[in-house]
């Protein structure tokens, strides 16, 4: 009987290229895939909360200004968003394009990123000239997260955050899915909304 991949020594074990290796052997030996299925949950899987942000404007700005304005906008909201998040103990896993996608261990933590990002932004816009202002919209979701490393990160309340984030919320809106609504420590008030996508009735909690 094959055995499971194993991590090369000087790779830390939830790599990109440890999981192709066990996602290949699944493929090379269907008769383990529980067993390697099992050592891919256990390597990979960490119980967390996901923030996902979105910045607001991107076709219209490009559009007037010409697409080097928004990357240098998409700049701006880095410099401005990653110290936050860091400073909340989160982690920017990944940056692409205008959007982000940060690791917390709490619920809490990531509300009160999100909360900062948004109170800095409506401090620094006034300063900002007409259709340059910075907007975000920010998804927070809840539950077991596949993550590679400092690089990428699956799973469904990823999915969800990232659909609150970029297709329901307006500038300036932080919303949670019912799971990160549950996991909230602290008083936060919340109004519970409906929204249809791709023909599914999503709930979720806009944080007022």
């Amino acid at each position: 009987m094959s055995e499971v991949a194993e991590a090369p020594p000087s790779a830390a074990p939830n790599t990109r290229e440890h999981l192709q290796a066990l996602l290949s052997q699944i493929i090379d030996h269907p008769e383990l895939r529980v067993q390697i299925s099992d050592e891919i949950e256990q390597t990979f899987t960490q119980r967390r909360a996901v923030l996902v942000l979105d910045m607001s404007g991107f076709s219209r700005t490009t559009q007037v200004h010409g697409v080097v304005s928004f990357l240098m906008m998409i700049h701006q909201m880095r410099l401005l968003a990653v110290p936050t998040i860091e400073a909340r103990g989160g982690v920017l896993v990944k940056a692409e394009a205008d959007n982000l996608y940060c690791l917390f261990d709490t619920v809490d933590e990531a509300v009160g990123a999100a909360r900062e990002i948004i109170r800095q932004l409506s401090t620094v816009n006034p300063l900002l000239p007409a259709g340059r202002k910075l907007y975000a919209s920010i998804g927070i979701g809840f539950g077991d997260i596949l993550v590679l490393g400092e690089e990428d990160l699956f799973g469904d309340e990823v999915n969800l955050a990232s659909k609150l984030g970029e297709d329901v919320a307006q500038g300036g809106m932080i919303l949670l899915t019912e799971s990160a609504r549950a996991e909230l420590a602290a008083p936060v008030n919340t109004v519970e909304e409906r929204a249809s996508i791709s023909g599914l009735t999503l709930v979720y909690h806009v944080v007022g």
